[in-house]
């Protein structure tokens, strides 16, 4: 049996009229930069998010670029940023020639422990960029005390968690002073190429997102300030408007194949309860755990991944692709390690819950047309594997 860590194909499948109408839409429509399907998108996207404010960008990365250019960072200005995450959180921070400021996760959820947080501040810190990974949100509240009590802006790279809720309520990418998304093509709302957005409640940043995003010019071809072309296609905002309507029902999929891959895991032998349990070498297996599940929120976790620690990870995954079951390692280095970052004199073992998410962590098929099947075999598989 075939598991694919991803299958498109089998979502195009099932809205291809739709989908197949709005590129044509565009084609016979030739509005292809920005133009009424952006502006559907950003209005529709405001609703779903709750958002004063939605500017469709180029990409998650520059989603975050521009942020950062909207708040005015400049060279030489410190940004705390998590050490364990997508590269492009503490890429766009290099890009602008500041300061990342690495921290260590917490070892529950894997995102940023704010617990860390005070004793990094220093004149130079300017911002943190909290990231919701996997597709559940950062402890917030935590966060922004400390942003508050220092006077510092808020970031949300909420790439892998549209939709996801705080613990009261409250949509990811709207708790800070700016969220950003990713519309890649594998994320729980992808587009057919490269696409983000940026959100916002502050009606003086959203203009100047929206200039930034156009060269810095307004009027056309008047620039005040230098921005970059960060615009979002029109072709990738009529599929991002025939994919919203279903985004609900694909997060309910994917929040029911997780359920299963625990109660799987539990009737194999390879986990002791739902949510988390203790890892050492006799539990081979630890599951993920929603922080927010006591809160009974509808979408305290949307899975964008599926991501278990396994001892004997990279066997592991040999072993799973020899029964042909896609996996990932999301991600198998910290930034503090990456060569590029090494001027920065961070030592391996300085934050080591980041390090050893990065050697045990592995990530299994939760794309919402997974089959029962599938993921029964999935975890039959590693039950062989470890047995």
């Amino acid at each position: 049996m075939k598991v694919p860590l991803l299958d498109l194909k089998a979502q195009y499948k099932t809205i291809k009229k739709e989908i197949d109408e709005a590129l044509i839409g565009v084609a016979e429509s030739q509005s292809c930069i920005l133009g009424p399907d952006v502006a559907n998108i950003e209005k529709n996207l405001c609703s779903y998010l709750d958002s004063k404010y939605s500017i469709g960008v180029s990409s998650g990365t520059d989603a975050l670029l521009i942020a950062l250019m909207a708040i005015d960072i400049k060279p030489d200005d410190e940004v705390i940023i998590p050490t364990y995450s997508f590269f492009a959180t503490a890429g766009v921070v290099s890009r602008l020639n500041a300061k990342p400021v690495f921290i260590d996760s917490d070892p529950v959820s894997f995102n940023l422990d704010p617990a860390g947080l005070k004793r990094l501040i220093t004149k130079k810190t300017k911002a943190i960029v909290p990231v919701h990974l996997y597709g559940q949100s950062c402890d917030m509240d935590g966060i922004m005390d400390v942003a508050k009590e220092f006077g510092l802006k808020v970031i949300e790279d909420a790439a892998q968690s549209i939709g996801t809720q705080y613990k009261d309520g409250r949509k990811v990418g709207n708790i800070g002073d700016i969220g950003c998304f990713s519309f890649y093509p594998s994320k729980n709302l992808g587009c057919f190429g490269d696409g983000g957005l940026v959100t916002t409640n502050n009606e003086e940043l959203a203009e100047k997102l929206r200039i930034l995003r156009v060269h810095g010019g307004k009027p056309k071809y008047y620039h005040k300030i230098i921005g970059g072309n960060f615009r979002l296609d029109a072709i990738q905002a009529a599929v991002l408007n025939v994919k919203l309507p279903h985004l609900d029902s694909w997060t309910k999929k994917r929040q029911q194949n997780a359920d299963l891959y625990t109660k799987y895991f539990i009737e194999a032998g390879l986990a002791e309860e739902t949510g988390r349990i203790k890892y050492d070498e006799k539990n081979e297996v630890l599951l993920p755990k929603p922080v927010y599940r006591e809160y009974n929120l509808k979408y305290y976790h949307i899975y964008n991944q599926y991501v278990i620690r396994v001892s004997k990870r990279d066997e592991l995954r040999k072993n799973l692709a020899e029964n042909e079951i896609g996996t990932e390692i999301y991600y198998p280095v910290p930034f503090h390690m990456q060569e590029c970052f090494s001027y920065l004199g961070y030592k391996t073992g300085q934050f080591p819950v980041s390090e050893w998410c990065a050697k045990d962590s592995v990530a299994l098929p939760i794309y919402p047309e997974l089959t029962n099947e599938q993921i029964e075999f999935t975890v039959r598989t590693i039950k062989n594997f470890i047995s």
